[in-house]
């Protein structure tokens, strides 16, 4: 007789691997590692059904460090790999762990279409607005003036928006992180894995060799009250140490303006509500930079549709179902020839 045994819940600790971390001391990358685990244990992940696939740069050593399949691929090309695992296999949770370089980069056109084709999987996005494995030239992401090996001068380059270029890729969801953010990361990586489709969340990760405190004006624990605003659907985009700060929208300049409730006639009903079905919203939201408005964070786009690989799969049972295959007659199709 079959006896039910209780399955041991899993904790992050399930998900570590025997490998030595080879990142730099104070990286951010060990956070972010610390909170993808933290967050395959809380959704009842399983080892054997979940891949992790990488490019190349820093994020991309991820698949050693999680006691998952893994596959760490080439420059630019972990999109493309990623597809192909999807479709082979639709029942593996894909997650797919890039960079600013190796993703947007290198990677742009592969980037691109991974997003607008909508294939389920999870795309994290590592931004350090730099280079980091090849000693910190600058990236697409880089600030103007960035300083590097590259760009001795200060880099001229203006710098591409993940999120934006995600949403102008008809990405159907779009969402942001920090990588110290152990309590909000998790949270907004589950919501990532139970959307089906494309996922993508950029994560803000300090380079603490090549790029140290690029990100300090809106990260700073002190501060982070006032510069950052953690959206969520259907709630107030209300922020400060007081919670007294809001988004309004200025319908005469077509764009967002910050509010202090309670000052000028301001109310919490003069706030807009985050509706995260709202793209121009969403646009205007991710634009948005310290110290002028907060950064924001959370799940900022979602809007679920068929993904890429249940459409093929689809596609191919009804073709199957549609035309019964006749070995016979197709061998004997085209140019053929009776010999007596």
């Amino acid at each position: 007789m079959n006896e039910q045994v209780d399955i041991k819940k899993r904790t992050f600790k399930d998900f570590e691997t025997d490998q030595e971390v080879r990142w730099c001391p104070g990286c951010g990358d060990y956070a972010i590692l610390k909170a993808v685990q933290m967050t395959l244990a809380n959704i009842g992940a399983t080892p054997e059904n979940t891949v992790f696939i990488s490019g190349i740069g820093c994020s991309s050593r991820f698949p050693y460090y999680v006691e998952t399949y893994g596959f760490h691929t080439i420059h630019g090309r972990a999109p493309a790999v990623a597809t192909g695992v999807k479709l082979a296999n639709p029942d593996l949770d894909v997650w797919l762990v890039t960079g600013d370089g190796d993703g947007l980069s290198i990677g742009g056109n592969h980037m691109l279409h991974v997003l607008r084709r909508n294939v389920n999987m999870q795309i994290m996005l590592f931004n350090n607005e730099i280079y980091g494995l090849t000693k910190g030239q600058y990236s697409p992401t880089s600030k103007p003036g960035t300083k590097s090996p590259s760009t001795p001068l200060g880099s001229v380059d203006l710098p591409l928006n993940p999120c934006s270029f995600a949403l102008g890729a008809g990405a159907r969801f779009v969402a942001r992180g920090i990588d110290t953010a152990l309590k909000a990361l998790p949270q907004t990586l589950a919501r990532a894995k139970d959307h089906q489709g494309a996922s993508f969340v950029e994560i803000y990760q300090n380079c603490i060799v090549f790029n140290d405190k690029t990100f300090e004006h809106f990260t700073n624990k002190k501060e982070a009250a006032n510069t950052q605003i953690h959206v969520e659907h259907g709630k107030p985009l209300v922020y400060g140490k007081e919670n007294n700060l809001g988004l309004r929208f200025n319908v005469e300049k077509f764009t967002l303006e910050k509010v202090v409730i309670g000052e000028d006639g301001v109310t919490e009903e003069d706030v807009l509500v985050h509706d995260e079905t709202n793209k121009m919203l969403a646009q205007l939201l991710v634009e948005m930079a310290a110290p002028e408005f907060p950064v924001a964070c959370g799940v900022i786009y979602c809007v679920p549709e068929e993904s890429y690989d249940v459409a093929v799969h689809n596609q191919m049972e009804a073709a199957k179902k549609a035309k019964k295959a006749d070995f016979n007659a197709l061998i004997r199709s085209g140019r053929t020839w009776t010999v007596e």
